[in-house]
C-alpha cells in the first residue's frame, strides 16, 4: 500500500494528573461523549543529529499501537494545520519516500533516532445528534526519553481535540469550553518539541545584547513550563527548579533593564516576584526538613532523640501538606495563568529598546552594576545592626550577580568566568547560612511548644546550626571578591 496524505486539524492542552477528563457533551453541536477506547502507543522519532527537522516544525516518526500505526511525516500546512504523509509499518529503517520528502529540511544529512515516547491514550468520540463523529478527544499519559548522549526523561499528561467531520469553528468552541473548565492551552506545539525544548531553546545565535539576553530568557521560560508541571505532579526538586527559573528570569529583567521598555519589564518582574513568594513556603519547608533530618541522623538513636524526631517529623509533614495545598491553589489561579501568558507574549514579541542593538558594551555595563550592588552590600556588613539580615542581603546580591553573569557568559566567555565563580561561591555559602538561620528560628519556636525532653534535643540542634553558621561566616569574610570584567 502506498503513501496517503491527510490534513490534521487539532488543538493541544496541558492537563494535570488526577483530574477527570472534562465532559464536552452539550458543547456546540456535540451531543454525546463516548466512553474511552484505550491504546498504548510506542513512537520513535528521527531527525538529523543537529535537529534540523524539529527546528523547522517537521516531525518524522515510526509508531506502533493505536489506529494510526505506521511511518508518519508531519509538516506545517498553514493556519495551525499539519499535513501528514503516512506509510505502512516497516522495520527496514526510514522509508526512502519519506527521507526524500524530508530532504528539503535535512539537506540529505543522516537521519538518526532522537527520541522515544510511550503514550497511554484514552480516546473519546465526540458525536453529533445524528450519531456522526465530529471530533476526537484524547487523554494522553506520556513518558518520553531523549535518545543519544543528551539523555533526558520526562513524563506529562495532555489533552488533544482533533476534528473529524466537524466544522473548523468547532475547534474554537471546544477550546473555549475546555479553557473555561480550567484547562491550559499547550505551551509546546508537539510532544517532541516539549521533549527537546531545552536544546531548541538554548541553541541560539548570539549577536547583539538583546539577542543574547533573549536567548537566556527563552530557555528560562521553557524551564518554567517544564517545572510547573513537575510541581503539579509532585516531582522531587520541582519546586526548587521552578523558583530558580523564575529568579533567573527576574534577574535578567532587572540586570538588563536598559534593553527593555521600562514599565513592561517592571510589571513582569513584579509578577515573577509574586510567584517566587508563592513558591517560597513549600521550598523553605523542603530545605528545613533536609537540614534537620541530616543533623538528627548523626545523633545516637536513643529514646529521647527518637521522640523528638517523631514530633519534628509530624510537624513538618503537617506544614508541608498545608503549604502544598496553598501552592496548588495559587498555580490554578487566574493571576498565575496571566503570568504564564505574559511570559509567552514576552518571548514571542520582546519590548526591546534601541540599547538592545548594542554589542558587548551593554552586557558589561550590567555586570558592573551588579558588581556595585554586591560590593555595597558587603561594605554594609561592617555597621549592620542585624548581621544575619545583612548577610542575607549579600547573598541576594551575589545570586543576582551570578545570574546576570550566566546570561552574558556565552558572549563574554573567560572574562566573566572568575567573577561569576566568586559570586556563586558566596551565594552558596551564604545560602546555607541563611537556611540554617531560618531553621534555627523554627527550632526555637517548636522548643517553646514541645515537652522539656524534646526541647533539649531541639536546643542541641540549634547550637549545632549556630556553630555551622559561624564557620560559614568566617569562610565568607576571608573571601576577596574580584572586580567585574
Amino acid at each position: 500500500m502506498g503513501a496517503t496524505t491527510v490534513i490534521e486539524r487539532e488543538r493541544k492542552f496541558d492537563f494535570d494528573d488526577g483530574r477527570p477528563v472534562p465532559r464536552l457533551a452539550g458543547v456546540g453541536p456535540v451531543a454525546e461523549q463516548a466512553a474511552p477506547r484505550e491504546a498504548q502507543l510506542n513512537t520513535t522519532y528521527y531527525d538529523t543529529p543537529d535537529l534540523r527537522l524539529a527546528r523547522a516544525g517537521v516531525t518524522l516518526r515510526r509508531r506502533t499501537g493505536g489506529d494510526d500505526a505506521g511511518w508518519h511525516l508531519k509538516r506545517p500546512a498553514g493556519s495551525g494545520a499539519r499535513e501528514e504523509t503516512q506509510l505502512p509499518l516497516s522495520d527496514d529503517g526510514v522509508p526512502e519516500e519519506l527521507a526524500d520528502a524530508a530532504r528539503e529540511w535535512t539537506g540529505g544529512a543522516d537521519l538518526v533516532e532522537v527520541a522515544h515516547l510511550r503514550v497511554d491514550r484514552f480516546t473519546h468520540d465526540l458525536t453529533g445528534a445524528d450519531g456522526r463523529r465530529l471530533a476526537l478527544l484524547t487523554d494522553d499519559h506520556v513518558r518520553g526519553a531523549r535518545a543519544g548522549d543528551q539523555a533526558r526523561l520526562d513524563r506529562w499528561r495532555e489533552l488533544e481535540v482533533e476534528l473529524d467531520a466537524g466544522d473548523e469553528s468547532l475547534l474554537d468552541t471546544l477550546t473555549q469550553a475546555l479553557v473555561g473548565d480550567g484547562v491550559r492551552p499547550a505551551h509546546w506545539p508537539s510532544k517532541l518539541s516539549r521533549l527537546l525544548s531545552a536544546e531548541l531553546a538554548g541553541d541560539e545565535e548570539y549577536g547583539n545584547a538583546g539577542e543574547t539576553v533573549m536567548a537566556s530568557m527563552r530557555a528560562q521560560v521553557e524551564a518554567i513550563r517544564v517545572h510547573d508541571e513537575g510541581v503539579r505532579r509532585g516531582d522531587e526538586d520541582s519546586v526548587h527548579q521552578l523558583r530558580v527559573a523564575m529568579r533567573r528570569l527576574r534577574s535578567a529583567l532587572r540586570g538588563y533593564r536598559r534593553l527593555f521598555v521600562r514599565q513592561r519589564a517592571k510589571s513582569l518582574a513584579d509578577e515573577l516576584k509574586w510567584a517566587g513568594r508563592v513558591l517560597s513556603p513549600a521550598r523553605d519547608g523542603e530545605v528545613r526538613r533536609e537540614i534537620l533530618m541530616g543533623e538528627l541522623a548523626e545523633f545516637p538513636r536513643e529514646t529521647e532523640t527518637e521522640h523528638a524526631r517523631f514530633a519534628l517529623t509530624s510537624f513538618l509533614d503537617e506544614v508541608a501538606e498545608r503549604d502544598r495545598t496553598a501552592l496548588l491553589a495559587e498555580l490554578n489561579s487566574e493571576r498565575y495563568a496571566r503570568l504564564l501568558a505574559a511570559l509567552d507574549e514576552w518571548v514571542a514579541d520582546p519590548p526591546l529598546t534601541t540599547s538592545a542593538e548594542s554589542g558587548r558594551r551593554e552586557l558589561r555595563k550590567a555586570l558592573r552594576r551588579a558588581d556595585r550592588r554586591l560590593t555595597a552590600a558587603v561594605e554594609a556588613l561592617r555597621d549592620a545592626p542585624d548581621p544575619d539580615a545583612a548577610l542575607h542581603e549579600v547573598r541576594k546580591k551575589a545570586k543576582a550577580a551570578r545570574y546576570v553573569a550566566d546570561v552574558a557568559r556565552p558572549v563574554l566567555g573567560k572574562r566573566v568566568r572568575r567573577w561569576r565563580a566568586a559570586a556563586k561561591s558566596a551565594q552558596r555559602e551564604l545560602g546555607e547560612y541563611h537556611d540554617l538561620v531560618r531553621t534555627g528560628q523554627l527550632l526555637r519556636e517548636r522548643a517553646a511548644r514541645e515537652s522539656a525532653r524534646d526541647a533539649f534535643v531541639f536546643g542541641q540542634l540549634y547550637e549545632r546550626g549556630r556553630a555551622r553558621c559561624a564557620g560559614l561566616r568566617a569562610n565568607f569574610e576571608r573571601r576577596d571578591l574580584p572586580d567585574a570584567p
